[in-house]
């Protein structure tokens, strides 16, 4: 009986993969009824089972720019746990106004609880898009860029990866583990301590793994793209130079030969997207100069 009971949950689990939420329930519902009538499972199991097949259901369910908020918030709260806010008022007041322009110009204007930017106190070269419209860059990572286009670059592409969701796509494969986590809590409620405890230990450490996947993982090359080409579009819409996105990276580059934390740990090689970048941007007429946004750049980032 218990090897029926550890069965159950596995097909429904199969279920949802290759039949869809909707098509899960269904599934589920002749499932239980059949396992009911053959003495397989009992009333009260196939009633855990059905509430277990709703909470999955419910998983693929597009989350609401509510729940977009408190999940970013969250995750940057744990970020700003290992990286302090940088105390500067002045740099944290322009970048947040640039960062605000930028926006402004995404296809993500607004957000349940507006566009939050910040600077941690870090000389690691790193920066993080949390769901929301939460983007933390480093000191490190504003040292990366040397004019007011480059640090304009930097925002575009980590709003890229906002507007993009990326950072949801990770949530919501936690949400989907979390689901299966009620699945086999609820299926298992009758087997035996060792079986349960196992099950609950597998659960457990999937779920520990979301936030370490978005702050320590970073996200695959072909999600960075994605950004470079938001954030090209977005330079592009409110007049910065595209060109500045490589001429970061280049920077970066530089100082990542000397310096293998943070960024370099997580994300392509920038010479990498520095290729895929000129093949996006081509002939490009530059923008032309403009000494305002380099004065602005020098005095609220000057000396940090």
């Amino acid at each position: 009986m218990i090897t029926e009971r550890i069965i159950l949950p596995t097909i429904l689990v199969l279920a949802a993969v290759f039949t869809g939420c909707k098509s899960l329930e269904v599934v589920t519902k002749v499932t239980t009824t059949v396992g009911v009538a053959t003495g397989t499972i009992s009333a009260e199991q196939a009633q855990s089972i059905d509430r277990s097949a709703t909470a999955v259901g419910k998983a693929f369910e597009k989350l609401t720019p509510e729940q977009e908020y408190y999940i970013g918030r969250s995750v940057a709260a744990t970020i700003l746990v290992d990286y302090k806010p940088f105390d500067h008022a002045a740099a944290t007041r322009y970048i947040n106004t640039l960062g605000m322009a930028l926006a402004l110009s995404s296809d993500k204007p607004e957000t349940f609880g507006g566009w939050h930017f910040l600077i941690m106190d870090t000389d690691e070269i790193n920066a993080f898009a949390a769901p929301g419209g939460f983007i933390l860059l480093s000191r490190g990572m504003l040292h990366c860029c040397r004019s007011e286009d480059e640090l304009a670059a930097v925002l575009a592409h980590e709003i890229g990866h906002v507007q993009r969701e990326h950072g949801l796509r990770a949530i919501n494969s936690s949400r989907w583990t979390s689901a299966f986590t009620i699945l086999g809590t609820e299926a298992a409620k009758n087997l035996g301590g060792q079986q349960l405890a196992e099950m609950t230990t597998v659960f457990e450490g999937s779920i520990s793994d979301v936030t370490s996947t978005l702050a320590n993982s970073g996200y695959a090359r072909k999600l960075e793209r994605e950004a470079d080409a938001d954030a090209v579009v977005i330079l592009q819409r409110v007049g910065y130079n595209p060109t500045g996105l490589i001429n970061m990276l280049g920077e970066m580059s530089r100082r990542l030969e000397k310096d293998t934390r943070g960024f370099a740990k997580t994300h392509p090689d920038p010479q990498d997207r520095i290729k895929d970048l000129k093949k996006l941007i081509g002939t490009v007429t530059p923008e032309a100069e403009h000494p305002a946004r380099q004065a602005r750049f020098n005095t609220a980032l000057g000396g940090i």
